[in-house]
């Protein structure tokens, strides 16, 4: 029986609202290509609701609603909410295989991912409260200090569409936490969990404004939440050309951002691996969620000494990818997220082969399937530094190959990029692996994998791969201010300046 979407509104304020244009958005369905619902366009408008909305959310009872609430309390809903997703864990991954073209067991995954960190982040709001008035230690005896940690205020949340529900949460259940109160605007491409989210906010009761969805166009809901004078904090995941963007209004207001945008990840495999371990390594790398991955390590630089060998067994593995509607039993590789991405990728590899690359695999649709947005996994090989294929991120299931003598040639091709999302290598010697992940100029290494990502650990870039962390502490830390306290404990007067008594 086919999934039905269910035809939602913006959330504003814990209400259901029309936007104030009345205006929608077609999903279009990757695998199948049909229109199979709508979502609502929010504009300016409804981004002036929702922040006055989040405003009353934190003013309410003086605080005492939500910011200034206990960490404890705020973890009791971050707790149901987690339940809840549970819960509904089988339909909300189905809604997100249709709405995305991952496939249904990576959308599971993710849907398990969504669960815990929620969980993790009511845990770490439990913690706030008992780190409330860190006493530090000064060199004068006649003052005390402490350290209030306190939310930033309303903050925007920009998601993409690769990870629609888990990406929205890494930013939702850290802001939550903190005391924040939030405004999510989720990419168009992909949001319909983001609304399902909103469905188990109000089920749960979680005080009104304390998160507001907003579903719409970059430059008709996103770039207003950018510029909104009340909002106090930005957090975007996405391209870098609009994360440039994002900070460019921000700078406007002296407004904090943090942004995790764009990558062209690095894996370097030697000549001492099992190639079958590495193989699938590599190959799970780029082609995992339809290659749509920042951190995707879709360079692949190669011992020569092992190259032939290795590319053609990686070729064994990628034939044995399943590649069929995400819904299948056993699908691996989905269709890419729309009609403009999809031509986007063809364009990279076409110009790749004109710049006198060769596609070693793929680089097409798969003869089987006649509709959807479907790539075949691409191996490309014969690439220079100067190629686009090599320079530029492509967001799609295509990996670019070169190969190398040393481990310093092969440190200089890994970090000739402008990007430092992610970067692996691959290796039986762990000291090797040690030196080289200190030298890889990334803000995460993988060592003898590729991709595995914990709510417990650091996630963020350095370069052009933006700024700030997520995930972890780090990711709490995000959303929170730090206020100094210092006071005066002396009975004794300051006695800078002669007392007017003693004149």
């Amino acid at each position: 029986m086919a999934i039905q979407i269910p035809t939602r509104l913006l959330f504003i304020d814990g209400e259901w609202r029309e936007p104030v244009l009345k205006k929608r958005i077609p999903i279009i369905n990757p695998a199948s290509e049909e229109i199979i619902g709508s979502v609502p366009a929010a504009t300016a408008e409804d981004v002036e609701l929702a922040v006055e909305a989040a405003r009353r959310a934190l003013a309410r009872n003086k605080g005492r609603d939500w910011a200034s609430a206990s960490g404890a309390v705020r973890a009791k809903y971050l707790r149901a909410i987690a339940a809840k997703i549970t819960e509904r864990k089988s339909e909300l991954a189905k809604l997100e295989a249709i709405d995305c073209g991952k496939p249904l067991d990576e959308a599971a995954w993710d849907v398990d991912d969504v669960a815990g960190c929620f969980e993790y982040y009511a845990e770490l709001a439990e913690g706030l409260d008992a780190q409330q008035k860190a006493s530090i230690s000064l060199p004068m005896e006649q003052f005390k200090s402490h350290v209030l940690k306190e939310p930033i205020g309303v903050v925007g949340l920009i998601t993409p569409w690769n990870y629609p529900l888990l990406m929205a949460t890494w930013k939702v259940a850290p802001a939550l936490a903190a005391g924040c109160a939030a405004i999510l605007k989720p990419s168009e491409l992909a949001s319909v969990t983001c609304l399902e989210l909103a469905a188990v906010c109000r089920e749960v009761g979680l005080p009104p404004g304390v998160l507001n969805i907003l579903t719409g166009l970059g430059h008709e809901a996103g770039a207003p939440l950018a510029s909104h004078p009340h909002v106090d904090k930005i957090a975007f995941t996405g391209s870098t050309i609009t994360g440039s963007k994002i900070m460019t209004a921000a700078a406007q207001l002296v407004k904090p951002v943090s942004l995790e945008l764009g990558g062209k990840s690095p894996i370097v495999v030697f000549d001492d691996v099992d190639i079958d371990k590495a193989a699938e390594w590599t190959a799970f790398g780029v082609f995992w969620t339809n290659g749509q991955i920042c951190s995707a390590t879709s360079r692949l630089i190669i011992h020569e000494n092992i190259a032939a060998e290795f590319l053609d067994r990686l070729v064994k593995w990628i034939k044995n990818i399943k590649i069929s509607d995400p819904l299948e039993e056993g699908c691996r590789l989905g269709p890419v997220v729309s009609g403009g991405q999809y031509e986007k990728i063809l364009k990279f590899i076409s110009t790749a082969k004109s710049e006198g690359a060769t596609v070693l695999s793929g680089g097409a649709r798969p003869e089987h399937l006649k509709k959807g947005f479907f790539i075949e996994p691409t191996i490309i090989t014969d690439v220079t530094t100067s190629m686009q294929i090599w320079r530029e991120e492509v967001f799609g299931p295509v990996l670019c190959v070169k190969t190398f003598s040393s481990e310093d040639e092969a440190l200089e091709l890994a970090n000739d990029t402008q990007y430092g999302l992610g970067a692996a290598v691959i290796s039986k010697d762990l000291e090797r692996c040690e030196r080289v992940s200190k030298a890889l100029q990334a803000g995460i290494v993988w060592i003898n994998c590729s991709q595995p990502c914990f709510c417990q650990a650091p996630w963020g870039g350095n370069k052009r791969s933006g700024f700030g962390r997520e995930l972890g502490k780090w990711g709490l830390d995000n959303y929170l201010s730090v206020k100094q306290v210092t006071q005066y404990a002396s009975d004794e007067p300051w006695g800078w300046y002669r007392s007017p008594s003693k004149l």
